[in-house]
C-alpha cells in the first residue's frame, strides 16, 4: 500500500521532507521549546528519569494495548497511562500503570474530559 507523500518541514525555511510535522533536527528544537516554555513545571518534575524507566519497564512487560485486548483485538501499546493521575496522588507503581495504544489513550482522555465538563470540575 502506498504511503502518504512526504511534506516539507514546518520550520520556516527548512527544505527537508518529512512524514511528521518537523524534520528530526527541528523536532528536537520544538520538543525543547515545549518543555521549556509551555509545559507546566510541576508536570516536568513528575515526568523525569524515574518515569522514563518505569514506562520502559512497563511497556516491555505489557507490549499490547490492554483495552484492545479486553475487546478481543491485538494492538501494540505505545503509551503508558496512569490509572490514578500523579496530580491526584497516583504513583509510577506498576499497579497504577496501563499500556495503551494511541487511539485508546486519546479516547480515554476524551471521555475523562467530557465527564469533568458534565460534573462541572476543571480537568
Amino acid at each position: 500500500m502506498p504511503h502518504k507523500p512526504r511534506r516539507p518541514c514546518s520550520h520556516p525555511g527548512c527544505p527537508a521532507l518529512t512524514d511528521g510535522r518537523y524534520c528530526p533536527e527541528h523536532q528536537r528544537l520544538a520538543d525543547r521549546q515545549y518543555e521549556r516554555c509551555l509545559r507546566d513545571p510541576a508536570a516536568r518534575a513528575r515526568y523525569g528519569y524515574a518515569w522514563r524507566r518505569a514506562r520502559a519497564r512497563h511497556l516491555a512487560a505489557h507490549p499490547l494495548c490492554e483495552l484492545c485486548e479486553e475487546a478481543g483485538r491485538l494492538a501494540p501499546a505505545t503509551t503508558v497511562h496512569h490509572r490514578v493521575k500523579l496530580a491526584d496522588g497516583g504513583t509510577h507503581d506498576q499497579a497504577n500503570l496501563q499500556s495503551l495504544c494511541a487511539g485508546c489513550h486519546s479516547a480515554l482522555h476524551l471521555r475523562e474530559q467530557n465527564r469533568n465538563r458534565r460534573h462541572g470540575s476543571a480537568g
